[in-house]
């Protein structure tokens, strides 16, 4: 099975604000992009995702993203990411409805194609299912077979409102980039320790971070 995932980013001026003690408001909106760039270029490189689609009305986020190959859906409707990801994937099944249909998160920077693979491949065997943050509170991807209601509930407590949905947890071994999401300085130390994209890499180095070359 090949799946369609909908990934959404919302306007970089206000990404990632958690990340304040850790970068400057002049490379927070640079690095919510580069974290967005490495994950949709992983997404692509992964032989079980068939298109990618970012839900985003971020004018520079879209031409960066479409120019790596991803489908830009626009019009994202008020009401958070939850709506935005229900508006993704309504666009993706009006091309192609009996379509498998994933959410996944724009900041996994360390994101490896072969991992979202196993991910992927754990999730053909439920009629929905998702994959726990590295903190074991959030989601990082929710996935829902052809025929079935995405049903985001993304959020504070989102592994527990997930599970309470009837989405299946996955517990796949070795998938670690694929549950390692950056909110906090802490979140992205981790994600560096694991190997990180080359875009976030290369504005990560402008930051004095702890154990990093230059920090």
């Amino acid at each position: 099975m090949h799946w369609f995932l909908v990934v959404p980013l919302k306007p970089l001026a206000r990404a990632k604000s958690r990340l304040a003690d850790t970068a400057g408001d002049g490379l927070r909106p640079g690095l919510a992009l580069a974290f967005a760039q490495d994950t949709v270029a992983a997404a692509l490189a992964c032989t079980a995702v068939r298109d990618v689609a970012v839900v985003t009305d971020d004018a520079l986020a879209g031409r960066e993203l479409a120019a790596l190959g991803a489908r830009i859906v626009t019009g994202e409707p008020a009401g958070g990411l939850n709506a935005a990801l229900a508006h993704g994937s309504s666009a993706v099944r009006s091309r192609t409805p009996e379509s498998a249909v994933a959410a996944l998160n724009a900041d996994l920077p360390a994101l490896r194609p072969r991992e979202l693979a196993r991910v992927l491949e754990a999730a053909v065997e439920f009629p929905r299912a998702f994959l726990p943050d590295a903190a074991a509170i959030g989601t990082t991807l929710l996935a829902a077979a052809p025929g079935q209601e995405l049903l985001p509930t993304f959020g504070t407590d989102s592994r527990a409102r997930h599970q309470a949905s009837g989405a299946v947890e996955l517990r796949p071994d070795g998938v670690d980039s694929v549950r390692q999401d950056v909110d906090t300085g802490d979140d992205l130390r981790a994600a560096l320790a694991l190997g990180v994209g080359p875009r976030t890499a290369a504005l990560a180095a402008r930051l004095l971070i702890p154990g990093q070359p230059g920090g």
